[in-house]
């Protein structure tokens, strides 16, 4: 498998990895078939992500693109966050090899969780913001495949 440098440098050295103890919001996502898990912290103040933090369990695509899915958030506004996809991420990173897109989507994945944490402690929900989390799945039988396409 053919890894850009940069997937290499966000594996090797990580950017922002850990934790923030006053978090404004989390969002912990999880793929049950490669069995990586991704937390991601966000500190939140005026709708702008000042800080962003991950603490991830998986491989090193996983660490890669938690790592810069923190790095195109910090200093964006929530609205712009959500705009964030998982072919953002990996094409930061000079893309991906297909087998490991659902790295970039549970990246995306994770911002998206934690940011609808925010919004809804906030009572900041609109239905139009609501749309915009549906790689997060309808309801417990809806789930993302490995390439972020929604299927039930």
């Amino acid at each position: 498998m053919e890894y850009s440098e940069k997937v290499l440098d966000h594996f090797m050295h990580p950017r922002n990895m850990g934790e923030i103890s006053d978090a404004t919001a989390s969002g912990t996502v999880g793929n049950p078939i490669c069995g990586d898990i991704m937390k991601m912290d966000l500190k939140i103040e005026n709708n702008i992500i000042i800080d962003a933090k991950f603490k991830t369990f998986g491989c090193g695509s996983a660490i890669a693109t938690s790592s810069m899915a923190t790095e195109l958030i910090i200093g964006k506004t929530t609205d712009e966050a959500l705009d964030i996809t998982n072919r953002a991420v990996a094409e930061a990173l000079d893309g991906l090899p297909k087998v490991k897109m659902h790295c970039s989507v549970l990246a995306e994945q994770a911002v998206k969780k934690a940011l609808e944490a925010y919004y809804l402690e906030n009572d900041m929900m609109t239905p139009e913001r609501q749309e915009r989390f549906s790689i997060l799945g309808k309801d417990e039988h809806s789930h993302t495949d490995l390439h972020g396409e929604e299927k039930s």
